[in-house]
């Protein structure tokens, strides 16, 4: 009872922190097009969606720092890219059999309750939510995106939010929860004129999918649909993105980005 107690209270001053920081930091975000995929992690080799990557991608000064959610088996919502962590899948394990393997910095691996705590000290870097798509079934995807932006709302943390997804209907759940969230769809088998239609935010599609489907951009451009390409880390698809005005850009090399979009 006594522990039940404790997080409550601990729970509650997040809440009241994050309400204050909230006040102070609306619109005051980045004006750059550069996304850290995972955090920045690579120069300084630190672990991927750990809180070490997203505080690096903050001191950089990225718009924003990008990583996967997961719901385990006993409804905690985790941070790692893939479904399995240190050979155990996260979603048919509970969270303290996660937490016995640690990441390279010792970190274990990060709640979201820790990840968006951390990211709201500060007003320079947009979070940007993956939620995963779930391999158990389509209705415990749909509830990790309900326990998702139920957790933004408790904490006051949607002036940092942004949402991406790899399922089209965990999209449409996340507009349907909160009508004024950013939600962008990652899949890239969807033109900008449905995702308008959807009332979506963006297309956030590999860098491929336009050089495939280049009428897409204009179209984009037409519906007033965000444009962000992802993986991008060669320099000349970066230069070729810049020049045809996209949104974001996200990356495993920020620093190199960075570079290029210097005023």
């Amino acid at each position: 009872m006594k522990k039940i107690v404790a997080i409550a209270v601990l729970l509650s001053t997040m809440m009241h922190t994050s309400a204050q920081t909230n006040k102070k930091t609306k619109g005051k975000f980045a004006d750059n097009i550069v996304v850290a995929h995972r955090g920045a992690w690579k120069t300084k080799a630190l672990p991927q969606n750990s809180i070490a990557s997203l505080q690096e991608a903050i001191r950089l000064g990225c718009a924003g720092s990008e990583f996967d959610i997961h719901l385990t088996a006993d409804d905690s919502l985790v941070i790692n890219h893939d479904p399995d962590f240190f050979g155990k899948p996260i979603e048919t394990s509970t969270y303290a059999e996660l937490a016995e393997s640690k990441l390279s910095n010792g970190e274990t691996i990060p709640t979201l309750l820790q990840y968006l705590t951390a990211g709201m000290q500060q007003h320079t870097t947009r979070l940007v939510l993956e939620i995963k798509p779930s391999k158990i079934s389509k209705e415990r995807a749909l509830k990790a995106t309900e326990k998702v932006v139920a957790l933004v709302h408790q904490l006051k943390a949607q002036p940092w939010a942004m949402y991406i997804s790899f399922d089209y209907d965990v999209c449409k759940k996340v507009r349907a929860l909160d009508k004024k969230a950013q939600v962008a769809y990652l899949n890239g088998d969807i033109a900008p004129e449905q995702i308008k239609k959807d009332n979506l935010f963006g297309i956030d599609y590999h860098f491929s999918v336009f050089q495939k489907n280049p009428a897409w951009i204009d179209q984009a451009k037409a519906n007033k649909v965000n444009l962000n390409a992802w993986t991008v880390d060669k320099p000349e698809v970066m230069d070729s993105l810049i020049n045809q005005q996209f949104n974001y850009i996200t990356t495993n090399e920020p620093e190199m980005l960075l570079e290029k979009v210097k005023i």
